[in-house]
């Protein structure tokens, strides 16, 4: 970029600042730093609007002057993807925190996309509700961010994914409509179901700034229990007895790493005459092996994969699997992890979908990564590196995404023309 070039770039960056300034207030308009720097990229400016109104106009504002914006909720997942084409504005939901409506006779609440998950299971858990949902961090990752990265954990075995608990979503296009789709309609787009479509979408179509959520009523009492195997083998028998029986378990995940012993952790909700039907059905059911009441870091298995990790030498991805394949796809972790020289620990969910962490040297890990991401896609399964070193080499996060690529780009150029969310950073460079 020459002299020229760079002084008429930053005298519109200057003037979309004093426009950014004018719509969500002063101090909320200011220049990135390098703590906003999105996976290596470093943004020119972060705006916190106030309502969503100011927030479609801020992302018209950018998208009509060539800005590429990274919407963010909380930050707690903002690394995931491949990094950003380019970064000119961080467009924030930090300040859309309000919990619109909970309407907890018909089990449903209307909320900004800026509250975190935490804040809104508190203000459910009032009227004995709750978002069936275990995403990671959810003292801080927010409703928005949830849905843009499709984090679900656990609980999705009982109570199904996010697009079964979402009905209904208002997003900002980047021209600046407000559109919105299932429950609680204000403007519809025809023929898109919003809700599902922007769910994983990773903030490309549009940016959430309110969504409407099916509910569950809290548990009375809740019971779990540690089941442990000699090998992966008879953990995958355990799981698959578990599922084809009468027990009617609310979540079930099994761990795997180089130094133990699998172990499956298994949940029940109900009443105590309920909960002690399904213990006595369990012992029965599981008679080979050992079952003791489950520690507290059950519930946080999944975020202990990602503590203590030294970002120099340690990856994580999330792959998907056929239940059925438990223990050949283990033993092919054990094997690959093996070849190339690198640590590794999985958690798995009875779904099928899973956690991987692998540590070892920047160029292992990719090899073991490219390795694993071959052999699972062979098998109809999938891998996505969500978490990267960045001394290791060039390594897509996303995959394959098959037929379905045309399609997407379809929708994103429908949506999006000008490429201006999160532009690069999902499936196929989109």
């Amino acid at each position: 970029m020459d002299a020229a070039t760079k002084s008429e770039a930053s005298s519109l960056h200057s003037a979309l600042r004093h426009k950014f300034i004018a719509l969500a207030g002063n101090g909320y308009a200011r220049s990135a730093t390098a703590a906003d720097a999105v996976a290596g990229v470093q943004p020119k400016l972060v705006v916190e609007p106030g309502t969503a109104q100011e927030l479609a106009e801020i992302l018209r504002l950018s998208n009509d002057a060539g800005l590429a914006v990274i919407p963010r909720g909380g930050g707690t997942k903002l690394g995931w993807g491949n990094s950003p084409a380019h970064a000119g504005l961080i467009l924030s939901t930090a300040r859309l925190i309000e919990i619109i409506e909970h309407a907890w006779a018909d089990l449903t609440v209307t909320v900004e996309a800026g509250c975190t998950i935490q804040r809104l299971q508190e203000a459910l858990a009032q009227h004995g509700q709750r978002l069936a949902l275990d995403p990671l961090w959810p003292e801080k990752a927010t409703v928005g961010g949830v849905l843009s990265t499709n984090d679900s954990g656990a609980l999705r075995l009982r109570f199904g994914a996010l697009r079964d608990l979402i009905i209904g979503v208002t997003i900002a296009l980047p021209d600046g409509t407000l559109a919105s789709s299932g429950g609680k309609v204000v403007k519809n787009v025809a023929g898109y179901d919003l809700p599902k479509l922007v769910t994983g979408a990773l903030g490309t179509l549009g940016v959430i700034t309110r969504a409407v959520f099916r509910l569950h009523p809290l548990p009375r009492y809740m019971r779990s229990f540690s089941v442990s195997t000699a090998d992966g083998v008879e953990m995958q028998q355990f799981v698959l007895a578990v599922q084809n029986s009468k027990l009617a378990h609310t979540f079930l995940q099994s761990h795997f790493s180089i130094d133990a012993s699998p172990v499956s952790d298994i949940l029940f909700e109900g009443t105590e005459a309920g909960l002690n039907a399904q213990d006595t059905q369990l012992r029965h059911l599981s008679a080979l092996t050992r079952i003791a009441e489950a520690t507290t870091s059950t519930w946080t298995a999944r975020e202990e994969l990602w503590a203590s990790a030294d970002p120099a030498t340690t990856a994580i991805a999330k792959i998907s699997i056929l239940p059925a394949t438990l223990a050949r796809t283990m033993e092919l972790v054990k094997r690959t992890a093996k070849e190339h020289q690198v640590g590794w620990k999985t958690l798995m969910y009875a779904t099928g979908l899973g956690w991987l962490r692998l540590e070892g040297k920047p160029d292992s890990l990719r090899a073991a990564l490219q390795t694993l991401r071959e052999e699972l896609q062979g098998q109809g399964g999938s891998l996505v590196a969500l978490y990267r070193p960045e001394k290791m080499p060039a390594f897509d996060a996303w995959g394959d995404a098959g037929d379905a690529l045309p399609l997407m780009k379809a929708v994103k150029q429908q949506l999006d023309p000008k490429h201006t969310l999160n532009p690069g950073r999902f499936v196929g460079g989109i």
